[in-house]
């Protein structure tokens, strides 16, 4: 009798497991398209994410096809662009997205996606809250936290050596932005660039990723991530998965 039942358990357990195995949180779409400079990290970051997705429960729609726009994005709790040109969506797709994030929905914008020709999508520079003049050569430089309080911080030191193109940030549109990083200009060389172009740092308030409501919208922000490789590094992926956790739920800011 005892072995009828503990079989009958079991049977049990295993029609339930993979409905089980299956519940996701929310849906996420990623939008990962090449562009000059920007292809190698694409398959990097897919694998990437979608162990992120399988270990914290997540279910993702990765793509380069700009097309997935004209679908149904309501279902996606959050749009990611990752160094994707913002540019290469058309009128009727950028609409499509506008009209997403008034109806509540939200948005994370990674790396070369923050960059977008002056005046081709005043919106998405205002999504953005900030506007790409320069960047100096990829260097080492030292990324320091300054909100402990936001899910994108939780995996990183209080100063985080890291190398990337520290982007040169201006605000047009005088958006208010709440920032989860900034870069110490005194650790790399913000005059480093190619021939023929002349940049300048920031100074002390040199943000390179934060955060900020548009309506009721959540936008994430985060300059970093131009090279494939980073996509395997542990810290820089807990970095993108406070962002995506905080993007698409408004869970994990610490009170």
């Amino acid at each position: 009798m005892k072995k009828t039942v503990l079989a009958a358990i079991a049977a049990a357990a295993a029609t339930l497991a993979p409905a089980a195995w299956a519940d996701t949180q929310y849906k996420i779409l990623v939008l990962a398209m090449p562009s000059k400079y920007h292809y190698e990290y694409i398959p990097v970051a897919r694998d990437s994410l979608e162990k992120l997705g399988k270990l914290h429960a997540f279910e993702m729609t990765y793509t380069n096809k700009p097309e997935v726009f004209d679908g149904d994005l309501s279902q996606y709790a959050a749009v990611m662009f990752l160094n994707t040109p913002p540019e290469e969506l058309n009128e009727a797709r950028r609409r499509k997205f506008e009209e997403y994030m008034k109806n509540g929905g939200n948005a994370m914008l990674v790396h070369r996606s923050l960059i977008i020709p002056e005046k081709t999508w005043p919106w998405f520079e205002k999504l953005i809250g900030r506007h790409v003049g320069t960047h100096p050569m990829l260097q080492t430089g030292v990324a320091d936290v300054v909100d402990k309080k936001f899910p994108a911080a939780f995996g990183l030191p209080d100063h985080w050596i890291w190398s990337d193109e520290w982007y040169v940030f201006d605000n047009p549109y005088q958006i208010k932005i709440n920032p989860v990083l900034n870069v110490d200009e005194s650790s790399y060389d913000p005059t480093k660039i190619w021939p023929g172009q002349v940049s300048h740092g920031m100074g002390k308030e040199h943000p390179v990723s934060w955060y900020h409501y548009v309506d009721k919208s959540r936008v994430f922000v985060t300059a970093l991530g131009h090279d494939g490789n980073m996509y395997k590094d542990p810290q820089y992926l807990a970095h993108l998965m406070g962002g995506i956790w905080w993007t698409a739920t408004g869970k994990g800011i610490k009170q």
